[in-house]
Parts: C-alpha cells; structure tokens; sequence
C-alpha cells in the first residue's frame, strides 16, 4: 500500500510537472512570436532612421546655401543699439544721416545713404524699458565696414551721454555659431590659447607660434577635448564648407592678394603672379578673359565705394 500511495504521488507530481512545462512552452512561444514583431519593429525603424539620416545629410547643403544667401542679403545691415526711444523724430533716416558721422567722428565721403531702417519690436509701453535697437540698410557696403571697424577697435561709440553699440546683421543660424563659439572661450583661455571671433562666425586660435581657424563650434570643441599637451602642434587650418569659403571672400571671386586695407595689391609683380595661378586654374577662355578684365581694373575698383 506505501508503495501504491508513492507511485501515485509521483505520477501526481510528474502530470503537474508535464502540464507546467506545456505552459511554459507556450508562454515562450507567446515570447518569440513578441520577439520576432519587435524584431520587424526594429528594423523598420532602423531603415527609417538611415533615410532620414540620408535626407539630412541631402538637405544640409541647401541649408548652408541658403543660410548663406540670408547672410548676404543682410551684409549692408547694422544694428544700433543705446539710442532712447523717440530720439530719431519722425525722420529716422535723416536722424542717422546727420548723428553718425558725429557718433564715429569720420567724415563719410560720398555722404551716407541708406535704403531703410527703422526700430525692432513692439513699442514700449514705458518709458523705462530696455530702448528697440535700430536697424538700419545702408546703401553702400564700404560705409558699413568702415562704421563695424570703428567699433570693434573702440568698442562703445560715444554721442554726448549716450553710450552706442554696434553690431552686424546676421541670420539665426550664423548668429547661433557665434554664440556658440564665444561659449568656449573659458576653456580656451584656461589652456593659454590665444584666439579671435571672425565675421561672419569663425574662431582663429594660436598656439605655440601656429594658428588654425574652426568654422564649425563642434570641431573646435573637439580639438579641446583632444587637446591635453599644451606643446601639442596644431594642425593647419580646416577646410570651411563651400559656402562659407565664399562668403569670407566677399562674393566668391578668385582669390587675389590683398593689402594691409583689405584692399587688391597694387604691386604688379604680386598682380603678374595672381594673373598666372588664375590663368592656370581657369579652363574656360571666358573665365581667364574676365579675370585679366578683372586685374587690369583694379585701380579704378579702389577708387570707388563697394557696395
């Protein structure tokens, strides 16, 4: 009889065992079936994700280029900041025709003119809020240079009690690198480098008697996370995308030598061989045409105002 009740017990404890695992088998069929949609998921989602990246990297150079043409479209425009608001009268154009020459105490020649300006936002309900910058289009691109390279070397223009800031006026997006390049300075300074924001956004630093220029936050920051040796030597300078190559050079002209002003030298050795590299680069007879066109004018170009 105890052996009756053993066998049965056991035979009891196998059948339960034997449903428990059918369960089991189930339920981890159940799981590989989840496992193998979510597999699907995945994947889908991965092939989503590389068209995606593919469309951006598509879509990145129209983006630049039209970042570019929004900058180019704003490169007669400056920003004034620090007049009271109703200073300028009704006539905001004859207001600054007549202070800026007193403000940069420079005599423009030919006399300033401006397409448009006015002031930027809402109006301010009091009289002690913050003044709206002015924004103003100038006609001729020279007298804007001359206006930004004042500031830049005095910083604040002075107008009786009046303390006016000047600035350039850019898209959000070179805006966005500007601020983000002045963002690392901290670190910059912290390694003993020496460096300089550039229009339209791009840091020059110097090391160790070498310089390298960054047109994109991201590489410099890089560099500064690779960059433990202070006697580490630098790398020459990076290669900026198409579109801002041409923008740092005005209006993507074949590059000439310049003279200390900015200005196409008028030393005709440096002319000769400037003729001879773009003679060389050009493959088409109109382009070399048009570049001696371009060389034997020079002297009439700097007597007159770019705009």
């Amino acid at each position: 009889m105890a052996v009756g009740h053993k066998l049965e017990g056991m035979d009891n404890a196998l059948t339960a065992l034997t449903t428990e695992t059918r369960s089991m088998r189930l339920e981890i069929a159940g799981f590989q079936s989840q496992i193998s949609g979510l597999d699907h998921r995945v994947a889908a989602v991965e092939s989503q994700v590389v068209l995606q990246t593919e469309r951006d990297q598509e879509l990145l150079h129209p983006r630049r280029k039209l970042t570019d043409l929004e900058d180019r479209i704003r490169r007669n425009n400056v920003r004034f900041l620090g007049f009271p608001e109703g200073i300028e009268g009704t006539d905001i154009l004859s207001y600054l025709r007549d202070t800026l020459p007193k403000l940069a105490d420079i005599t423009f020649a030919p006399p300033l003119e401006f397409q448009r300006a006015h002031r930027l936002g809402l109006k301010r309900q009091n009289g002690k809020d913050r003044p709206r910058p002015i924004i103003a289009c100038f006609l001729r691109h020279g007298q804007v240079r001359q206006l930004l390279q004042i500031s830049r070397r005095q910083g604040p223009l002075r107008l009786g009690p009046l303390e006016i800031r000047l600035s350039g006026d850019f898209s959000k997006e070179t805006a966005d690198r500007g601020r983000a390049f002045l963002s690392l300075r901290p670190p910059l300074r912290h390694l003993d480098v020496k460096f300089g924001l550039f229009e339209p956004a791009r840091m020059r630093i110097a090391k160790n008697g070498e310089s390298r220029t960054f047109y994109d936050p991201e590489d410099l920051k890089t560099f500064l996370d690779g960059l433990h040796d202070p006697t580490q030597p630098m790398e020459s300078a990076t290669q900026p995308p198409q579109d801002t190559q041409n923008q740092t050079r005005g209006m993507g002209q074949p590059e000439i030598a310049l003279d200390n002003n900015g200005r196409p030298t008028t030393d005709p050795q440096t002319r000769g061989r400037d003729l001879e590299r773009l003679t060389k680069s050009f493959d088409d007879r109109g382009q070399v045409l048009q570049a001696v066109a371009m060389h034997t004018q020079l002297s009439d170009r700097d007597k007159s105002d770019p705009l």
